[in-house]
Parts: structure tokens; sequence; C-alpha cells
């Protein structure tokens, strides 16, 4: 008996939890891994190393694989044109991946889609950029439309001079020698919340119910699920929103979409604006694992390879999800006593990485009926595996 192998371009956190959902569907998971101790490299055993840039290392990876998936959208469209080109499906496919790739392909597509965005507009130089933010209020959001993830690659413009580096990324995009830009208009949002969709390539599609996500320096810090307070009709239109994108854009596998929720007019229901997208598993569904019927993790590989999807239902009434961002301690796994012993229903999830400052290194979930309990829980968990003494006042 041959399992079915699902090759997957990445060795980060995302391709690891990706290891128990394949094990347990009896799946066979290669890994592209950029090194031999990367993080899904310690719990995957099938991990060459190579980068996604690498055509010959990652036709290797799909030898006799049923399926490539990514872990990250950074992977060249020559070389997934070269996988396709042996025959091997790709999920998310080309077409659909590069609206996750170039923020200005996804801008145009979504417009074209009827999807509620910021307005935006490409940024050629930087004359471009100072009408767009004359006409937008004198403040704009500057974005690279490559490359840019968790915070990088994007610029708030005020109403003053425009950063010096800002300029200096004008002038790149101008000459060439750096990426293309666009402007977004600075939405006042409420608050950021997201959609999952899972969707296999025969259009069968499930979405989880919808998450508040809180940002800490561009990166996700916590997540609420379900987003508390939400209204009924902007959660309905929140999930309308993530399955017309995915429909529309042709998307298989996991999609994040992460989404502004704004004031509606004259006292209706608030409205969401499209933020980003993210082909694969997503932070903001780290909560499933724990939290819901079927993971991401395990919808996403049974998504890419076609198999009926399963339940996404919520286990509990609330779960939150707290990220650890970077810790005093070397090794987190010292703390694994102390947070366990204090909470033994906190859900730990630890990636294996070395210690860096704001690194993502793990998550915790906690699942209860009381939003507060839970959300405290959570919070003292991850302040814990940062090497925070109780009292300290850590907060995710």
């Amino acid at each position: 008996m041959t399992p079915p192998t699902v090759a997957v371009v990445g060795g980060g956190q995302l391709a690891r939890m990706m290891a128990g959902p394949a094990t347990a569907l009896g799946l066979h998971l290669r890994v592209l891994a950029e090194g031999p101790d990367v993080s899904a490299a310690q719990a995957v055993p099938d991990a060459p190393v190579g980068v996604p840039a690498d055509v010959d290392a990652v036709l290797a990876l799909v030898e006799g694989a049923q399926v490539l998936t990514f872990e990250h959208e950074h992977v060249p469209a020559p070389v997934l044109d070269a996988v396709a080109a042996r025959g091997v499906p790709v999920h998310p496919t080309p077409a659909a991946l590069v609206h996750a790739q170039d923020k200005a392909v996804m801008r145009r597509r979504l417009t074209e889609l009827g999807v509620p965005c910021p307005r935006w507009a490409p940024v050629a130089d930087l004359a471009d950029l100072e009408r767009f933010r004359d006409a937008a209020g004198g403040r704009a959001v500057v974005k690279t439309t490559r490359g840019g993830y968790d915070g990088k690659g994007v610029r708030v413009v005020g109403d003053g001079p425009v950063p010096a580096d800002v300029v200096a990324w004008c002038a790149a995009a101008a000459d060439g020698s750096g990426p293309a830009l666009l402007a977004e208009e600075l939405v006042p949002f409420t608050r950021e919340l997201a959609v999952l969709v899972a969707r296999t390539p025969s259009g069968r599609s499930t979405v989880w119910p919808v998450v508040e996500s809180v940002q800490r320096d561009g990166v996700c810090a916590e997540v609420v699920a379900p987003a508390p307070d939400l209204d009924p009709a902007t959660a309905a239109e929140a999930e309308r929103v993530a399955r017309t994108v995915a429909d529309g854009l042709g998307v298989t596998g996991v999609l994040a979409v992460e989404l502004f929720e704004v004031p509606g007019p004259d006292g209706a229901a608030p409205r969401v604006l499209v933020n980003e997208l993210a082909m694969r598993p997503h932070n903001s569904g780290h909560w499933t694992i724990d939290g819901a019927v079927t993971s991401q993790f395990e919808q996403h590989l049974r998504a890419v390879l076609d198999l009926p999807l399963g339940d996404v239902a919520p286990v509990a009434r609330w779960t939150v999800m707290a990220n650890v961002l970077g810790s005093t301690l070397d090794d987190l796994t010292d703390a694994l006593p102390a947070v366990l012993g204090a909470d033994p229903g906190a859900r730990v999830h630890l990636y294996g990485k070395a210690v860096r400052p704001g690194r993502k290194l793990g998550h915790v979930n906690v699942s209860g009926d009381d939003l507060e309990d839970v959300r405290a829980r959570a919070r003292a968990a991850a302040a814990v595996l940062r090497g925070e003494r109780p009292g300290d006042g850590g907060t995710a």
C-alpha cells in the first residue's frame, strides 16, 4: 500500500502543523525545507533541503506526489509552470496564487468581482503617491506589491513629509530597481476580522466562523473565535465575500481573507473591506486546531487532494489563540511544567524555532464558555512561554 504523497514548499510552522493531520489521514507528507533544522524538518521525516526558486529541487520534491501545495506564496511562476508540465497538480493553481503574490493583481481582480476594498491605485513614482494622498484625505498606506508580510513592505504616510524610506521605495519603483508599489486609503476601521474558507478543485467549500484578529506591530498577536459582538448581517457579508473571492479567483485549499470592519452608513450594520489574502493555512486559523471539528491544516490537505471536506463547527462557545512573539527563554520547553501545571486546559503548540525578538515561536489555544476567562488564560499561558513571571502584566 502506497499512501498519497502531498508535497509542500516551505519548511516553517505551517508545514509542521500539517504533519499531525497527514499522519492521521494516512498521507505521506514531503516538505521542501530551507535547512535541516527548520520547524517542519523537525516533525516531517521526508524533508529534503532546497529553496523555492530552485526548479530542480522542486521537481525532485514532486516526484511521485499526487499534489504540490505551499506554506507560503513566494514561489516563482516558472517553477510552478515546470511542475505543471510534469503533470503534477498544483493547488492553489498558479493562476490563483498570483493574486496572493502580487497585491496590485489582487486589487484589480477583486475590483472586477465587485468585492469591497479600500480605495487604491498603483504608484509609479513619488508624484503618483502625492496625488493619491491628496485625493485620499492627506494620508495613505503604501505597500510593495510583492514580498511583504507581517507588516513588512507596508508604510503609513501621514499628512507631513513623505518618510525617507518611502521616497526611496518610489525612486526604486520608478527606475525598476525595486518592487512596484500601490497606495491604499488609510481605513478608519473599528477592528480587524478574518474569514477562512476551504475550497476543493471540484468547487466544494466550507467556511469557518468569522474571527477577530488583534495585531501588534503589524503581526497577529491574538485571535478570538468567533468574533465577539459581531452583527449577524456583517458576519453573513464577511462569509459571502470570502466565498466570492475563493470562487472568483479559483482558489483551491485554504484561503484566508483578512478584513477591516468599518461603520455602516446611518446606523446600518458595519461593513467589511478586504485587506489582504493568503492562499494557505493562516495564523488567524490556528484556533481551529483545538476549537473546531476540523482544523485548517486537515482541511487544507483534504481540499488539495479533492477529498470530502470536514465539519468546521466550533467545539466550544469561545476559543482564543494567543501567539508567543519572542521570549526571554533560550528554550520554550523549559516553561512547559509551569504553563501546563497552571492551566491543564491550555493547548500549547511550539514551533521548534530559535528565539529572536518578536519572532512567532508558538501559540496557545484556550476554549470555554466565558470569553474573558478564556482570553485571560490564553494570555497568561503565552506570557509564561515568553518568560514573564506571573504578575508581570504581559498581554497578547
